[in-house]
């Protein structure tokens, strides 16, 4: 295609702008959009005879490729979940997705943020369909020490062989599930999707199975608190897609979320891939991590004012200042006390060169309304991490039905 082809005429959507203007950004990169072609003056005949006979083998090998994840997805094996990172032209994170192997050529994503719109837009050329089913999966997760084993006793699959981050399928209550140990918990667990007319009957196996494994339903309040304990972030508290952002501060790329292990630098060309290289160059400016607040320098501010220092029943999606020396480097947004572990902890976005690992910094804390500083230190994440997460459980398969 010559640059006149590459620029949109007046009035077209602004998708197809979008899309001309990457292809051209490709091919200044050296990378080639479109590597199978013929021109405009072809017949139909010669079309069929110069690329019709290609077979699917033969034009996955094709050199040329592109894609808009920042990770080779096709490597991964039938039955594996994995996360992935998406992002547009500057590197400033999307959105983050799930992608679970459903079937030898079908992916299900799932999304913090309804993304349709982009994933179709760059879908366009590439030899992929791409269905919205929200309206038609019902998802339940599963989670706690115990969730293995219940699992096990009303679900048809092989639970206690599947592995972390793998995905399998069987039935519960008659009901056809997709069963992935996964979570937004830093347990055991796992995540359990179903036709949405069948969920009912999904939910009440469980429960009815549930009293002698102690199962109870929980809610939002009490997730947050465990999503944080995992160190696992949420969408528009700690950090904000590009879409939403409104300015430049608020947007993040994947280094600094701390998901460098989710760019793959190697592979072809991807949507934001030029950035990514630069930033992995420079050095990424911030990144969020783990802090943990002393509690003794909070029960003091406490005592100073005569008041029991009391430990947070939920969690604080406030952001507040996070200093080094009086400077401040950072904020931290998003703060609970963790019931497992018993201390105060925090994500936070720190500057560079403060998130390196034992960094002594100081977190702004609130007490009778004045607003102090507590000492805090950067921790690893996930806070929570016990070895019964990964551990392929010990459970019979007699206890299967």
């Amino acid at each position: 295609m010559s640059d006149e082809e590459t620029t949109p005429p007046p009035g077209w959507p602004e998708e197809s702008a979008q899309r001309l203007q990457r292809a051209r950004a490709l091919r200044e990169q050296g990378f080639d959009p479109y590597p199978t072609r013929f021109e405009r003056s072809h017949l139909l005949g010669e079309v069929v005879a110069a690329h019709g006979a290609k077979t699917l083998e033969a034009l996955e090998a094709l050199a040329a490729e592109v894609r808009v994840a920042g990770r080779i997805l096709t490597k991964r094996g039938h039955g594996k979940a994995s996360f992935a990172t998406i992002g547009d032209g500057e590197t400033r994170l999307q959105l983050y997705v799930r992608q679970d192997v459903v079937g030898e050529q079908a992916y299900r994503w799932t999304a913090a943020h309804p993304n349709l719109r982009w994933l179709t837009a760059n879908a366009s050329g590439l030899r992929v369909q791409v269905e919205d089913i929200s309206e038609h999966v019902a998802a339940l997760a599963l989670q706690g020490p115990t969730s293995g084993r219940l699992l096990q006793a009303v679900c048809s699959a092989d639970i206690a062989g599947l592995g972390y981050f793998r995905a399998t399928s069987g039935e519960i209550a008659g009901v056809p599930v997709d069963v992935s140990r996964t979570g937004y918990t830093g347990d055991l667990g796992y995540e359990i999707w179903m036709p949405w007319a069948s969920a009912l009957a999904v939910w009440d196996a469980l429960v009815g199975a549930g009293a002698a494994f102690d199962l109870h339903p929980a809610g939002m309040l009490a997730l947050d608190v465990a999503r944080i304990e995992a160190g696992l972030l949420l969408v528009d508290v700690d950090f904000q897609s590009s879409r939403k952002a409104q300015i430049a501060s608020h947007q993040y790329s994947p280094f600094e979320l701390g998901m460098a292990r989710l760019v793959d630098l190697g592979k072809g060309p991807f949507v934001g891939r030029a950035a990514l290289v630069d930033e992995h160059r420079r050095g990424h400016a911030r990144q969020i991590v783990g802090l943990e607040v002393e509690w003794t320098a909070v029960e003091a501010l406490h005592e100073a004012v005569g008041l029991p220092p009391t430990a947070p029943a939920g969690t604080s999606r406030v952001a507040v200042p996070v200093y080094k020396g009086g400077a401040q480097v950072g904020r931290a947004t998003s703060t609970a006390w963790s019931p497992t572990l018993k201390k105060l902890i925090a994500l936070a976005t720190v500057d560079r060169p403060h998130f390196t690992v034992g960094t002594r910094l100081e977190m702004e804390v609130t007490v009778d309304a004045a607003r102090h500083r507590a000492a805090a230190t950067v921790v690893p994440t996930p806070f929570f991490n016990p070895p019964r997460k990964r551990r392929v459980e010990p459970t019979s398969p007699s206890s299967r039905r």
